[in-house]
């Protein structure tokens, strides 16, 4: 059974994680423009979400330039690489200034050489940052009906029956495997699930999140 004094943490992460986004315009576009394709499980993912919350730490005024924009989902009916190619192309026609990246996560194991994903909340746990495990989307009118019970719920101190990696909030759907404790605390922490520290090490380096993003901690 879970506290229920963790579970109104995680969703006060969770709502901040909605006021954020929501400030942020050109994000909001991007997360319109992948709800309009309709993909199964499609999410933005990576830093999408994990620099809104950074620049969010870091009080800036002007969201960080994204290099890319991950797009994930997750379609075990039709795997071919063909198909990533043919969403970016659509999802350029709606927001052409975004460089797209997008993924089918069905097939991504092959690459890492593990065991088949059974969804995109079990793919992007094996990414190669904890903090980087998150992924965001625009939720249905449905699950925006059962985010307000869930509140409801948090506001009277009962529990909440969403999983830990799993919220819906507001119009929001965030899939946090690691949660969301770790981007609030501005640490960039290797993953246990994925150690890898060769790649981590280069990552933090190539991407210089520590001279963009100066008061973050790196926990090896």
């Amino acid at each position: 059974m879970q506290d229920p004094l963790h579970n109104v943490e995680r969703l006060t992460l969770y709502q901040r994680v909605c006021e954020i986004i929501q400030a942020d315009s050109h994000r909001m576009l991007c997360l319109h423009a992948l709800q309009q394709l309709a993909l199964p499980q499609s999410y933005l993912g990576a830093g999408f979400l994990r620099n809104a919350i950074w620049d969010f730490l870091h009080n800036k005024s002007t969201p960080t330039p994204l290099n890319d924009v991950d797009v994930i989902y997750f379609d075990a009916n039709n795997t071919q690489p063909g198909k990533d190619t043919f969403y970016e192309m659509q999802l350029n026609e709606v927001l052409p200034q975004v460089k797209w990246q997008v993924k089918n996560q069905t097939r991504m194991h092959v690459l890492h050489g593990h065991a088949p994903y059974k969804s995109c909340e079990d793919a992007i746990s094996y990414w190669i940052e904890k903090e980087t495990c998150v992924a965001i989307a625009l939720s249905s009118a449905d699950s925006v009906a059962l985010s307000a019970s869930a509140s409801a719920s948090a506001s009277a101190g009962g529990n909440i029956s969403a999983s830990s990696s799993f919220e819906t909030v507001g119009p929001f759907e965030i899939l946090a495997p690691f949660g969301l404790q770790g981007n609030f605390a501005g640490t960039i922490s290797i993953n246990p699930k994925n150690p890898r520290p060769d790649v981590f090490n280069e990552r933090i380096q190539n991407k210089r999140w520590c001279e963009i993003w100066p008061t973050l901690t790196v926990k090896r």
